[in-house]
C-alpha cells in the first residue's frame, strides 16, 4: 500500500489520481463540468484530512471514497434524487453515417436507461465498472463490500440488463 502523509507532493498524487477520480465522479454526475468541481472539492478534502487515511487500502480507492462523500453531500445540498441523467446530444441523422450513429445513440441509451433501472447498489457495481473501469477489488473497498460480493452482484446485474434489453427487441 502506498502510504499518504503530510509530507508527500500533492502535485504527484493530483497527477497520479484526478483522471480516476474524475471517472469515477463522472459515473455518477454525467455532468463534465461538475464532476471536475467535485474532483477538485475532494482533492481539497483529501489534503485537509491526510491524517485520517491509514494505509489499510489503496490511495486511489481511499480517494475514491472521499469523492463518493463530497458527491452525496453535495447532491443533498441541491436535493438531486437523480443521478445521472440522459441528456445527451443526438447525432445529426443526416449527416454522413449519421443513421448509424443515431441507432448507436440509440442503443446506448436503452443501455443505460435499463443500468437505471437497477436497484442502487447493483447500478453503482455496473456503472463503477463499466464507465468507472474500477476493478471488483476495488469497488469493494469503496463500497464497503468484499471482491466476491462485487463480482456476485455484477453477474446478476448484467443478467437483469440482458432481460430488460430483450423487451426493447
Amino acid at each position: 500500500m502506498q502510504e499518504f502523509s503530510s509530507d508527500m507532493d500533492m502535485d504527484a498524487v493530483y497527477q497520479e489520481y484526478a483522471n480516476l477520480v474524475y471517472r469515477f465522479l463522472y459515473v455518477h454526475t454525467h455532468d463534465a463540468q461538475w464532476s471536475q468541481e467535485l474532483m477538485q472539492e475532494t482533492f481539497l478534502r483529501a489534503i485537509s484530512s491526510i491524517s485520517r487515511y491509514d494505509g489499510s487500502c489503496k490511495l486511489s480507492v481511499w480517494l475514491c471514497q472521499v469523492a463518493r462523500h463530497v458527491l452525496y453531500q453535495e447532491l443533498r445540498k441541491r436535493k438531486r434524487v437523480d443521478f445521472a441523467e440522459l441528456s445527451e446530444y443526438l447525432p445529426d441523422a443526416s449527416a454522413p453515417e449519421g443513421e448509424a450513429q443515431v441507432l448507436k445513440q440509440e442503443n446506448k441509451i436503452e443501455l443505460y436507461q435499463a443500468v437505471h433501472h437497477l436497484p442502487e447498489q447493483e447500478r453503482e457495481v455496473v456503472l463503477y465498472r463499466i464507465t468507472g473501469e474500477l476493478s471488483f477489488r476495488e469497488i469493494g473497498a469503496i463500497l464497503g463490500k468484499s471482491e466476491n460480493w462485487c463480482r456476485t452482484v455484477f453477474y446478476r446485474a448484467k443478467q437483469k440488463i440482458k432481460k430488460e434489453l430483450k423487451i426493447y427487441e
